[in-house]
Parts: structure tokens; sequence; C-alpha cells
């Protein structure tokens, strides 16, 4: 066994990987540690690479674009780790982020999952947790432009970003998320009917049933260059709020997925119309868009049910 194996799911981001990986042997000391990459059957000649440039790397090939859950799965099935440490290949680690994470599940038994902080390609906060978890008071959070949970835990739903430890009432960034073992041999891997977006959220609730805590470990210090890892366009919003759907009903929460889209409807609008009022026309069209998106996903959602 070793102290933490860290999963790099991988998809056609060969630059981006090797970067991340080299950042990993510059950052981590003290720990014992490996490096597993699952790719799902790029194109851009990753296997090579990494084969040829990191000889300690475990590198599996998926064969298909499976997704981030399953071939995380793939990874969690040959890990030797105590912990496990999912990590996007869009990340660089700033310091010695693995250790942090891992001292300080180490001394915190009942913590389940902790992340670090995230910061942008300037070395600036980027979203890094969300205090809430998806349902009924997070959308009308959002809508209300974060006013409860500015009032209740300091800052708003936008920025969710610490200058010290905490434990969440809702789940860190997918993006480096520090999780034991023995609590995924209890609860599960990641439900594979998820392709990408909201699988770490669904295992998340999972582990919380079981009585674990989540934390923000703000020392812990990592760039992500979110979006460097997959184009943004319409498939990729398509599927985030598919995702959506699916983790509802998976969290026996069926009756809120029928409203959740009347609440983003609502949210929509507002910004809509607030946003013409103001002439931000691109703004107006992205909310149209996005409204568009949703009421696809969730007639189809709707449709699958019957």
């Amino acid at each position: 066994m070793v102290d933490v194996s860290i999963l790099l799911v991988n998809y056609n981001t060969k630059k981006l990987l090797i970067e991340c990986i080299n950042s990993v042997y510059a950052k981590t000391s003290g720990i014992e540690y490996e490096i597993i990459v699952v790719d799902n059957n790029s194109n851009d000649g990753t296997e090579e690479a990494i084969k040829s440039t990191f000889k300690h790397v475990n590198f599996i090939q998926s064969g298909d674009n499976i997704g981030f859950g399953r071939a995380n799965n793939l990874g969690i099935k040959s890990a030797k780790g105590n912990f496990i440490f999912l990590l996007n290949s869009d990340t660089i680690l700033i310091n010695n982020a693995v250790k942090i994470l891992f001292d300080y599940m180490v001394n915190n038994k009942n913590v389940g999952v902790a992340g670090g902080n995230l910061y942008n390609a300037k070395e600036e906060p980027t979203v890094s947790f969300n205090q809430l978890m998806p349902g009924f008071i997070n959308d009308f959070d959002v809508f209300f432009g974060g006013v409860y949970s500015r009032i209740v835990y300091g800052r708003n739903v936008f920025f969710n970003y610490s200058n010290k430890s905490m434990i969440l009432n809702g789940y860190v960034s997918g993006a480096d998320m520090m999780i034991r073992k023995d609590v995924l041999d209890l609860v599960g891997v990641f439900d594979s009917d998820f392709f990408m977006y909201y699988e770490e959220t669904e295992l998340t609730w999972r582990i919380k049933k079981e009585n674990y805590k989540i934390a923000s470990v703000p020392d812990a210090k990592i760039i992500h260059l979110e979006g460097a890892s997959e184009i943004i366009k319409e498939n990729t919003i398509r599927r985030m709020v598919k995702s959506k759907f699916l983790y509802f009903e998976k969290t026996n929460s069926k009756i809120y997925a029928k409203l959740s889209f009347y609440v983003f409807a609502l949210t929509a609008w507002s910004r809509m119309l607030f946003y013409s009022l103001i002439g931000k026309r691109v703004l107006v069209d992205y909310w149209i868009n996005l409204l568009k998106l949703n009421k696809i996903e969730h007639g189809a959602w709707k449709s699958v049910l019957k």
C-alpha cells in the first residue's frame, strides 16, 4: 500500500496532462504516492507520450471515451493507496497540496472527502467548493444573487473560496478531491450512469449519508485551468443539465427535479430582463440559450420517466 493514489483522467489533453504530472513530481514530497492515468481513447498521442516520458506512471487505456466517473472507477480498481486523490488533467500544483490534504485527513478521521483551494492561471481564487448541495435552497440562493449563502456562510454561492479550513454542508470541486479508500469500499465508486458532471456530487451525497464530513482545506493550493480540458459548447451544457436531472433522480428528489426547471426558468427570465435593461445583449442571448437547453433536457428527462 502507498499513502495516496493520484488519479488523472485524460481525453485529448496531452500537453496539459504532462504539465500536471510534472507539477506533481516537482511539488509532492513527504508521502508515498503513485500516479495513475486513465486515458479515454485519446487520439493526440497521449499514450505514447506518457509511457515514454513517465516510466513510473501506471497508464490505463479505457479503449473508449467512457466519461469521468467510469474512467476514475478503472483507476480506483488498480489503486494501492489508502487515499484516492482525483485530480483534473488541467491542474497544476502550486505547493505540496497532496501532502497537505493527506495530513488533514489523517488528523480528521471523520472527514471522508477533502479538497484544496483552486486558482486560475493568474493565481486568482476561483470556485473550489459549494456550501450547498444541489436542490431547492441552492437554486433559490442563485435566484436571489447569493443572499442566503452570504448571510449564513459569509460568502455567496458565486465565490466559494476560503482562507481557513472548514466543514462544508455541500461538496468540493471534482477537480481536486481526496477520498478515503475505505469510504469508497463502504459506499461504492462513481455511479456509471453519469457520463460527466454531478457524478462527484452524487458520490458525495452517498458519503454524507454515512455521516462522513466534507472539508475545504485552503492550505492546499492548485491552479485549475477550468474549461481548458474541454471546449465549452452546446453539447457540454446539455450534458451538464442532463446530469443535473439524473442527480435529482438518483438522490430521491424526483419531485424537486420536476420543479427545478421552473425555478431555473424564473432565474433565467429575471437575468434576461436585467441584462436587457442595461443593454448587455450578449448576456441576454446567453441566458436565452441556457433556458432553451434546460427546457430540452427537462423534457427528455420527463419522457424517460414515463
